[in-house]
């Protein structure tokens, strides 16, 4: 009994052991808007790979400095560029990232349109037998008709 009970208040306390500091709420906060570079689709907070424990190293080290939200941010920009962060900016350097799938779309769109058009005509052309086909040539003058 006495165990049941020992578990039960060790389930009770855990969700209060579990609460995050402000500085870790900040930490993660930053890593959420940073990239992982190797990665690229995930978060620096969601990321396994080992720069992405360096990079989460470093923004600790900022912290520590006393560097604001802002500053630790334009540091990571300004090492290693706009692609850093998880939403870039939309500016003349970034615009292949916001417009490039779009663009893609559209193509793969107009593909299917014009792909969709050559077999609707190519069905609608009729199938000509042997002795049109002749006529057809000697009309034109090719080849078949001089046979």
């Amino acid at each position: 009994m006495k165990a049941f009970a020992l578990a039960l208040l060790l389930c009770l306390c855990l969700p209060t052991l579990a609460q995050e500091t402000p500085e870790e709420a900040r930490l993660r906060t930053l890593q959420e808007k940073l990239r992982c570079l190797v990665c690229q689709n995930q978060t620096l907070a969601d990321s396994p790979a080992g720069l992405a424990d360096d990079l989460r190293r470093e923004l600790r080290e900022q912290m520590k400095t006393g560097r604001s939200d802002a500053e630790i941010l334009e540091f990571m920009v300004a090492r290693y560029g706009d692609f850093v962060l998880y939403k870039p900016p939309f500016k003349a350097t970034t615009a292949l990232l916001w417009v490039g799938p779009f663009v893609l779309l559209a193509l793969a769109l107009v593909a299917v349109a014009v792909m969709a058009r050559r077999r609707r005509n190519a069905a609608a052309e009729p199938d000509l037998g042997a002795e049109e086909r002749r006529a057809v040539a000697q009309a034109l003058g090719t080849e078949e008709s001089r046979q």
